[in-house]
């Protein structure tokens, strides 16, 4: 069967950017515009030139940029009032925007028409008609969204329709059917899509929102019951619960609904894309995030692991090679031997199934799961326990006294001071340092120690330190989980450290870290 093709259309920076803790200057909405160009993106929605001087200024400047592939959306409402078309300000801003396309979203719920704006039926239907009109007329390509439309359809079925039919007779080129509101089920999705097939002959599209967890599955019905339009943002971001996520959809379309694209999309490039718009958003990536998340491939449990090791098609939809992603094995108490070979062989240490080293190892690592640590957060700490027991590794240095001196009053005054003594090759180095705070003035009496011996630490800083407490019923007495995660510029890597004393599991952690870095620098001289 021929595949069916799917027009591609990114609301990114538009609709995305209503998402809470989302903010995008006009340089940061012009580089994700381009790497949604690169990706294969059809059409680029970019704002809403007519609100704010932001996207006016977008628009502005992404005329001079060259975009292979993708064309560039402004976005508006109908006019105000059917009989001032040619003056609505809205209209005009859209023009003077100068993009191919213009996106333009027109009331079909009867209560949002006649509530929000005060307009009969015979008024809305004429606004939408002409304010589609005069774009069409004035050389654009029009996209209809239909705001609301499954709650106006189910409120009143005529009603809505009648918009619609009002759109496609102004000329409207794609018809978007949007759940607005998010709260519309799959199986309403496929069944009113079916109604308005009969009711109109132009490309429908859909435009859905996330609030019931099913923005994904009904964008994907609608396409299966004759849409041919999708509209969604990378990642998901938008108002509220967010939008269509357009890093779902896609890999579905290519690689399960026999669809294609008008752009070849390079899909190995899917997880790329991902990561790149959350640092541009500076927003954290979603670890489980369906195809390009960090554990979208990550396998725990020991039977999970050697059937893995066997052909992962038992455990994985499809390879993750092909979003770019790749397979993760983690370790922990639900480890098996296989995990421990899977690791091993990632880490390049030779390690035979069944082996006697093998089996102690996991009995080694359950213990100290059982203890509190947690090494599928920190695979560097993992490492350096897999080549001690293998006796590949020693410590780079050898602590010999700490002491850590803080000092806090009432008028928020506060000052923490490390004096360590640590030993190296046979060295003792005595030294002191301040910092912030206790962990951080040891993390500076470290490097401070370190760095005349081993002068490659200046390059590690610490990205990220995470606290857990692990039994809270025991008060300031429990356990406490600390996770640091290090960076050279160029690689980072996470460590761990368990302890009742904060600090010391701190240190656990740091002493990890720097360790780490000298074994990585030292073994490829």
């Amino acid at each position: 069967m021929e595949p069916k093709l799917i027009e591609l259309f990114d609301t990114t920076l538009r609709d995305g950017t209503q998402g809470e803790a989302v903010s995008l200057t006009v340089r940061d909405k012009i580089m994700i515009a381009q790497k949604l160009d690169d990706f294969g993106i059809d059409i680029i929605e970019g704002g809403w030139p007519g609100s704010n001087p932001r996207d006016a200024e977008f628009f502005s400047e992404i005329r001079n940029v060259k975009l292979n592939h993708a064309k560039m959306c402004a976005f508006g409402s109908t006019a105000r009032y059917p009989d001032k078309i040619e003056t609505d300000a809205n209209l005009i801003a859209l023009l003077k925007a100068e993009t191919p396309y213009v996106s333009i979203f027109g009331k079909t719920w009867k209560f949002h028409s006649e509530k929000s704006l005060g307009l009969t039926e015979v008024q809305n239907a004429e606004l939408i008609f002409k304010s589609v009109k005069f774009l069409k007329d004035n050389g654009r390509t029009v996209v209809f969204d239909a705001e609301h439309f499954f709650d106006g359809y189910k409120d009143d079925s005529q009603f809505a329709l009648r918009m619609l039919k009002s759109a496609e007779d102004g000329g409207a080129d794609v018809i978007t059917l949007c759940d607005t509101n998010g709260g519309t089920l799959t199986h309403e999705i496929k069944s009113v899509i079916d109604e308005v097939k009969k009711a109109i002959t132009k490309p429908i599209g859909i435009h859905a929102h996330n609030d019931g967890d099913l923005a994904v599955a009904n964008s994907l019905a609608a396409i299966e019951s004759g849409a041919v339009h999708v509209q969604g943002t990378i990642n998901g971001v938008g108002e509220r619960c967010g939008n269509a996520n357009l890093v779902s959809i896609i890999p579905n379309l290519l690689l399960k609904m026999n669809c294609k694209t008008k752009k070849t999309i390079q899909l190995n490039q899917l997880t790329s894309l991902s990561n790149t718009v959350y640092e541009i958003m500076n927003l954290n990536p979603n670890t489980r995030a369906a195809f390009v998340g960090k554990s979208a491939f990550a396998h725990k449990g020991g039977i999970h692991v050697s059937a893995v090791l066997k052909d992962s098609r038992m455990y994985e939809h499809i390879n993750p090679n092909v979003v770019g992603n790749s397979q993760r094995v983690l370790v922990s108490d639900l480890s098996g031997q296989s995990n421990i070979k899977y690791k091993a062989k990632e880490f390049g240490v030779d390690v035979e199934e069944g082996s006697e080293f093998n089996k102690k190892l996991v009995t080694h690592i359950k213990a100290l799961e059982y203890e509190g640590y947690q090494f599928d957060g920190a695979e560097a700490s993992f490492e350096l326990i897999l080549r001690t027991e293998n006796n590949e590794f020693t410590p780079f240095f050898k602590t010999i006294d700490s002491r850590i001196y803080t000092f806090f009053d009432n008028d928020r005054h506060n000052n923490a001071e490390a004096v360590l003594k640590i030993e190296v090759n046979g060295e003792v180095e005595h030294t002191a340092a301040e910092g912030d705070g206790p962990v951080n003035a040891l993390d500076n009496a470290l490097r401070k120690a370190l760095l005349r011996f081993y002068p490659e630490i200046a390059a590690i800083k610490l990205v990220d330190y995470k606290v857990r407490v692990l039994d809270e019923k025991e008060a300031t007495a429990a356990k406490v989980r600390v996770l640091i995660e290090s960076s050279d510029g160029e690689t980072t890597w996470s460590t761990v450290g368990v302890s009742t004393n904060i600090i010391e599991a701190s240190w656990q952690a740091l002493c990890d870290g720097m360790n780490y870095k000298l074994y990585k620098t030292t073994s490829k001289k």
